[in-house]
């Protein structure tokens, strides 16, 4: 019986020398349990029960659930296994684990690579196959052409590593495009910032990343934004009454503030494609130290 797994975004792994390439890169102990998503019919699951204390695996195809559990069953290892049917997306909590590793349906790439990075406690690494042009993006360095958000956040959470080139002739049924394995390590602890501010600080300044900084602060959605959340901060320190301001008058000295701190970080003439991690918790920090808030 030919199964298709497709349908949900996953095609099956088949080349076992990718197999072991993946098991290998992870690691594993005896004392480890590990976290699959989408075990297909099971071809990383059965190479990585006898080397681990426990796989938790989330699978959201029935039928690939009885033929990961039958095969399981088969080589005496079922106690070792504990399937989750269901979308990992939307199930909440994960249950603690030390590593992952799986190969992820393509259409779920991002969100889950950022529901494993901001679990807690953290693991310890995942080896994940991925399509070929997302682990470019993780891995993309300030200046190269893939370099985004993606890569910036990604970045800011995890060391992350191109490990192995996947052709597409690799799986069943074949994707239409290429895939990578990557290895994510989470930094522990990480970086003490108020991640909602760091979300719309990228968000302004990857909105035109080849613009200037200045030139991307300076939009009127952003500078009314920005007046509106320094009016707010200020009146609750009682430096400013929210209701009586002049919103001119609190946007021009927003826009001085900005220029002040992007010429005293030597930002004023970069742009969003050129900053690394470091540079964007600078600003951050900077931008905080005056009073502008972006969240």
């Amino acid at each position: 019986m030919r199964l298709e797994h497709s349908r949900f975004g996953q095609h099956l792994l088949k080349n076992p020398a990718i197999v072991d390439g993946m098991v290998e890169r992870a690691a594993l102990k005896g004392t480890d349990t590990v976290l699959e998503i989408g075990p297909g019919t099971g071809n990383l699951t059965i190479k990585m029960l006898p080397k681990v204390n426990k796989v938790i695996a989330f699978e959201i195809d029935q039928r690939m659930v009885a033929e990961v559990t039958k095969r399981v069953r088969g080589a005496g290892m079922e106690r070792k296994l504990e399937v989750i049917i269901g979308d990992i997306c939307k199930s909440g909590d994960l249950p603690p684990f030390d590593v992952c590793v799986a190969n992820i349906p393509y259409q779920i790439s991002s969100p889950l690579i950022f529901k494993l990075l901001l679990h807690r406690p953290a693991f310890r690494c995942a080896i994940l196959m991925v399509q070929r042009e997302f682990a470019q993006r993780l891995v993309a360095q300030p200046g190269d052409k893939l370099y985004c958000r993606l890569s910036l956040n990604t970045q800011l959470l995890a060391r992350v590593e191109h490990l192995i080139k996947v052709g597409k002739n690799n799986f069943r049924p074949p994707p239409k495009v290429d895939s990578s394995v990557i290895r994510l390590e989470p930094k522990v602890p990480p970086p003490p910032l108020n991640f909602q501010e760091w979300d719309a600080l990228t968000r302004i300044l990857f909105s035109r990343k080849n613009k200037t900084l200045f030139a991307n602060f300076k939009t009127t959605p952003v500078l009314t934004t920005l007046v509106r959340n320094y009016a707010t901060v200020q009146s609750q320190w009682k430096n400013v009454d929210e209701k009586q301001c002049d919103l001119a008058d609190l946007q021009k000295l927003i826009i001085e503030k900005i220029q002040t701190v992007l010429s005293s970080s030597g930002f004023i003439e970069k742009r969003a494609r050129s900053l690394d991690v470091d540079d964007f918790i600078k600003l951050l920090v900077e931008f905080n130290k005056v009073g502008i808030h972006f969240a």
